[in-house]
């Protein structure tokens, strides 16, 4: 696919994002290429049930610029099939490419209605898997870090690198994480929170580890964001069910949105948006580069 923009200044690597989801698949071409466009140059596309796998799959087949992931987000573990872990091995046989997530732990208002011994077994079982096979894995986390790190230590270290996506903890846990082979992806839900915690959270994190993500489309960051960024979905077979009030659309993310959150980070640390953006691009393209990926077959 052919965007015709002209290259941005900056390289970004959205390192979690849903191209796939109902609300903007029939758009995803066109997000890209602005994406693109602007400068971000790759999206890890992150499936979350079963009903995705297939489509994420596609995805990476028909754009080069994505790198499909296969996971069960712990908000669908309650309806997976009994065959549910059999498809996703089957699916990593003949997707190479392919990254595992999202996967997690959910103690928040959604999670809290399901099972979270039964979430914590389904995310033991999918991490072990991207452990055995040398893949970074895309890790949600709500309100159950204290449960995440004990999971982790005990199945990690993790060589081929976990992804943190759109990280909202604490900077007294990072240094454990860190040691277990964590990176920390900042979305726009991090603008959201109160200046004095994100800056000492981000002067936790080595700048080796730190990466950027959209999460489109969701996680649109809370202020400073091109008009043009904003999609106001109108189409009756994109537009979800969510009602906000003064809008008759849905606001949603674009992964072009990432440069807000860049630029918001960089003004914390202190730190050239240029320098920021090149070494976030740097260990993203680090983490996805395993046997088998795109990144290492272009």
């Amino acid at each position: 696919m052919s965007c015709g923009g002209k290259a941005a200044a900056l390289r970004l690597f959205d390192a979690h994002c849903h191209l796939q989801d109902r609300r903007i698949s029939a758009v995803a071409p066109q997000l890209i290429c602005t994406a693109i466009d602007s400068g971000v140059l790759r999206f890890a596309v992150n499936g979350v049930s079963e009903n995705d796998w297939h489509i994420v799959k596609q995805m990476g087949e028909q754009y080069p610029s994505v790198i499909p992931c296969f996971g069960l987000h712990p908000w669908y573990v309650a309806d997976r099939s009994p065959e549910w872990l059999a498809s996703m091995k089957e699916l990593f046989a003949i997707t190479p490419s392919a990254a595992v997530g999202e996967i997690g732990l959910d103690k928040g208002s959604h999670g809290k209605n399901i099972d979270f011994s039964e979430q914590g077994e389904v995310f033991r079982q999918q991490l072990e898997l991207a452990k055995e096979l040398e893949r970074p894995v895309s890790i949600h986390c709500v309100r159950a870090f204290g449960e995440l790190l004990e999971i982790m230590q005990l199945s990690g270290p993790f060589p081929a690198g976990v992804i943190l996506h759109s990280f909202m903890g604490s900077a007294e846990m990072v240094s454990e994480f860190t040691k277990l082979g964590s990176y920390f992806s900042f979305s726009g839900f991090f603008t959201s929170m109160k200046k004095e915690k994100a800056k000492k959270v981000l002067k936790s994190v080595p700048i080796e580890r730190i990466l950027f993500e959209s999460d489109a489309p969701d996680a649109l960051p809370k202020s400073n964001i091109d008009s043009s960024l904003l999609l106001m979905v109108d189409n009756p077979m994109v537009l979800g069910h969510q009602s906000w009030e003064g809008l008759t659309k849905e606001e949603l993310n674009h992964p072009a949105n990432i440069r807000t959150v860049l630029n918001y980070v960089a003004t914390l640390l202190e730190v050239s948006e240029e320098e920021l953006a090149e070494a976030s691009y740097q260990n993203a393209v680090r983490l996805f580069s395993y046997p088998g990926s795109k990144l290492l077959c272009m």
